[in-house]
């Protein structure tokens, strides 16, 4: 299956993102196979950064070295799908400025939705900053559950458990981007969510 066959956004409303920039994964994945998905929060601003791009894209080596530091003896973002880990971002479309506006990141929820909805065998999401956090408490919320993941800083809720539809949620750090190469105390909190996640599935 490919990803990006089956979301799509009709009519790109929000006006704080670069359209674009939309990207939803354009890479062959067994759904069936996937027990964790890891949500960044958006889209770069150059394409050739993202995930699945063709060489060796900055999400990939950001991505990938967060992995390391995890113990994954991972080199590539294909090593990385093989362990049954799918990347994605909460919103589809590349930023224009440092933040994302909430009426944003709620539209694109919807898309996400339908995106997280393809994978059924999912035991954990890796919720990489505060977006991706916003947008599974979207999902949420519209479905009539409480919120997965409690408001606050991050540093002060990670080291609680949380669940959302029985699946473990890790409220962490965004992985993927050149931030992650001088946020070290972020980097080691990131290697440790990542280690339990993969050592719960």
């Amino acid at each position: 299956m490919r990803v990006n066959r089956k979301i799509a956004c009709e009519d790109f409303p929000c006006t704080d993102v670069k359209h674009e920039c939309f990207i939803v994964p354009n890479v062959e994945v067994k759904p069936d196979d996937v027990s964790i998905i890891l949500i960044a929060e958006a889209a770069p601003p150059d394409p050739a950064d993202y995930y699945y791009a063709k060489g060796n894209p900055l999400f990939q080596q950001t991505t990938v070295q967060a992995f390391k530091d995890a113990g994954a003896d991972v080199s590539t973002v294909r090593d990385i799908l093989n362990l049954g880990v799918y990347l994605t971002t909460a919103v589809k479309c590349g930023k224009t400025v440092y933040g994302i506006a909430t009426s944003t990141v709620k539209e694109c929820s919807l898309l996400l939705e339908k995106e997280l909805a393809l994978f059924p065998n999912v035991k954990a999401f890796l919720l990489m900053g505060d977006v991706a956090i916003q947008a599974v408490n979207d999902i949420a919320r519209r479905a009539g559950d409480k919120r997965v993941i409690p408001a606050g800083s991050t540093y002060k809720i990670r080291g609680d458990k949380y669940f959302w539809k029985g699946r473990r949620c890790f409220p962490s750090y965004l992985q993927a981007g050149p931030s992650f190469f001088v946020e070290k105390s972020k980097r080691k909190m990131i290697a440790m969510d990542i280690g339990e996640a993969l050592r719960i599935v």
